[in-house]
C-alpha cells in the first residue's frame, strides 16, 4: 500500500478517504485535482430478465415463508432444475 492513497486528504485507507470527502467539499481543493485518463469497463455480473407481476407475488410470499429473498428463492429453484436437466 502506497505511503497515502489520496494526496488531497493525505490519508492511507479508502475508509478513511471516504470519511474525508464525508466532511469536505471538492470544491475547495479544486485547484489541487488534475485530470486523468482512465477506462471504465462496464460489464454486469447479473441479468435482469421480465417476470409477470402476478408470478412474482407468488415468488415473494413463498420466500417470506422461507424467510429468504425472493431472489435466492429463484435462483435456489433454477440452481435446482439445471441440476436435475444436467444442462
Amino acid at each position: 500500500m502506497k505511503k497515502s492513497k489520496s494526496s488531497i486528504s493525505q490519508v492511507k485507507s479508502y475508509e478513511e478517504i471516504g470519511a474525508f470527502w464525508d466532511t469536505h467539499d471538492l470544491g475547495d481543493h479544486w485547484g489541487k485535482t488534475r485530470p486523468v485518463d482512465f477506462e471504465i469497463n462496464i460489464t454486469s455480473e447479473e441479468t435482469y430478465c421480465p417476470l409477470d407481476n402476478r408470478l412474482l407475488l407468488e415468488v415473494g410470499k413463498a420466500a417470506r415463508q422461507q424467510g429468504i429473498s425472493p431472489r435466492k428463492l429463484m435462483e435456489s429453484w433454477i440452481k435446482e432444475k439445471l441440476a436435475k436437466t444436467k444442462v
